[in-house]
C-alpha cells in the first residue's frame, strides 16, 4: 500500500529531526526541522515562552514599525533600554546589563570572571559548555532517586569541601522545575558571603508565584551575587534574543562591560524594551494566568499512570516515562503522530534516557498534549 503525502512529510521530518538532534545539545529549531510553512501547523512544546505576551496590540504595533526599524540603526547608548526594563523591574537601571539572549551574557561571565565553577547537574547547557575550558566545570551530580533534587545545605558543604569560590544554582531549575523560596535563597545568601560569585539564574521565577519570589529586592545586599534572567521564558520573545543580568556590585559589572559589543542589541529588541513599562500591567496578568496553567497542566499529567511528574516551579513540567518508551521514542511519535514538539532531555548531561520536558502553552494545547501522552504511555 502506498504512503499517503502525510506519512511521508511525517517521516520525512523524524528523519529530519533525528539528524539535526545529534548535532546540538539543545532541540532543533521546530523550522529546521519541518520548514517555517509546517512548523505553524505544530503546537511547540519544546521551548519555553510564555504565551500570553507580548500582547496582540504589542505585536500590531511592531508589525507596522518593522519596515522602519530594520533600516534604522539600533541606540549605541545602552542606558536607554535600561532604564525601560529597569522601569518595570524597579531597579536601579545602571546595575544592569542586557545581552543578545541570557546566552551572551553566560560566555561572557565564563571567558571574563570565573576560572571553576561548581554545577549542579543535570542543568541549562550553557553554563558548562561555555567555559573557557570544560574541566573548569565543577559537576555537583543530583541523584535521580531524589528526583534531582538539590539539597542547598548539601551542595554548600560540598562547594565548601572542594574550596571552591564560584557557583551556580538555577531557580526554578531547568529542566527539573525546583524551586528555593525567597526566605530559602536569602538564607542560602547569607551563608555564602566568603565566595567570590554567586550567579543565580532566574529565568523562570516570574512563574514560581505571587508576587514574584525573585532576589532583585535584596540583590544590594550581597556583593557577590549575580542574577541573570532569559526575557525569551517571561516575556515570550525567543526570537528578539533578549536576557539581562543585575548586580550591586559595580566592579563586576564593569568588567563585564568592557567586552560587550557597542549595537549588541538589535533595532527591534530596542523597541520592544521601550513598550515594556506602557504594559506592565497586561505582562502580569499574562503571568498570573500562565502560573494558573501550569498548575493545571501538572494535575492533569498527573493522572497519566505510566509517567512520574516532578513538582515545578516554573511554566515547564518534567516528567519521566514509565511504560519503557524512551523520551526520543516518545518525542517522535508526538511530532509525527499528533504534530507536537517536546524536549526529549536524554542529552542533558547527567540526565538518563526517560525525561521529558513540556512548557504550557494554554489550557486547550495543554490538554490536547496530556490526551496524546495517555493514548501514547498507557
Amino acid at each position: 500500500m502506498k504512503p499517503s503525502s502525510t506519512q511521508v512529510a511525517s517521516d520525512s521530518a523524524a528523519e529530519i529531526r533525528r539528524h539535526l538532534f545529534y548535532e546540538t545539545s539543545h532541540s532543533p529549531a521546530l523550522a529546521d526541522l519541518v520548514g517555517y510553512e509546517r512548523a505553524k501547523e505544530i503546537i511547540d512544546f519544546c521551548f519555553i515562552a510564555n504565551p500570553y505576551y507580548p500582547t496582540a496590540e504589542m505585536l500590531a504595533d511592531l508589525q507596522r514599525n518593522l519596515p522602519n526599524l530594520i533600516k534604522s540603526y539600533p541606540s549605541s547608548n545602552p542606558l536607554l533600554s535600561q532604564q525601560n526594563l529597569a522601569a518595570v523591574l524597579h531597579v536601579d537601571p545602571e546595575h544592569l546589563i542586557i545581552g543578545n539572549g541570557a546566552t551572551e551574557l553566560i560566555a561572557l561571565l565564563n571567558v571574563t570572571l570565573i576560572d571553576r565553577l561548581a554545577v549542579p547537574i543535570p542543568t541549562f547547557g550553557e553554563y558548562i559548555e561555555k567555559m573557557k575550558d570544560l574541566r573548569d566545570a565543577e559537576l555537583y551530580s543530583l541523584d535521580p532517586e531524589r528526583r534531582f533534587q538539590m539539597d542547598l545545605d548539601e551542595y554548600l558543604a560540598w562547594i565548601h569541601q572542594r574550596n571552591l569560590k564560584d557557583l551556580l544554582i538555577i531557580n526554578p531549575g531547568n529542566p527539573t522545575g525546583q524551586f528555593f523560596s525567597f526566605g530559602k535563597m536569602e538564607d542560602f545568601l547569607r551563608r555564602a558571603k566568603d565566595l567570590e560569585l554567586i550567579i543565580v539564574d532566574e529565568s523562570f521565577i516570574d512563574f514560581a508565584g505571587d508576587p514574584v519570589p525573585s532576589l532583585l529586592p535584596v540583590a544590594e545586599r550581597y556583593s557577590n551575587l549575580l542574577i541573570v534572567r532569559s526575557m525569551s521564558k517571561h516575556c515570550g520573545v525567543p526570537g528578539l534574543r533578549l536576557g539581562y543580568c543585575y548586580s550591586a556590585n559595580l566592579y563586576v559589572l564593569n568588567r563585564l562591560r568592557r567586552f560587550m559589543p557597542t549595537w549588541n542589541l538589535n533595532t527591534l529588541a530596542q523597541y520592544f524594551l521601550s513598550l515594556l513599562p506602557a504594559t506592565d500591567a497586561e505582562y502580569h496578568e499574562g503571568r498570573k494566568r500562565l502560573i494558573e496553567d501550569v498548575r493545571h497542566l501538572y494535575r492533569s499529567l498527573k493522572s497519566i499512570q505510566r509517567i512520574d511528574v516532578y513538582p515545578t516551579g516554573a511554566n515547564f513540567v518534567l516528567f519521566k516515562i514509565r511504560n519503557g518508551m524512551t523520551a526520543t521514542q516518545l518525542q517522535a511519535r508526538l511530532l509525527s503522530e499528533h504534530g507536537m514538539y517536546v524536549r526529549d532531555c536524554s542529552n542533558k548531561l547527567g540526565m538518563d534516557a526517560y525525561h521529558i520536558r513540556v512548557a504550557s502553552q494554554g489550557r486547550e494545547k495543554d490538554a490536547r498534549l496530556v490526551e496524546a501522552l495517555r493514548v501514547l504511555t498507557e
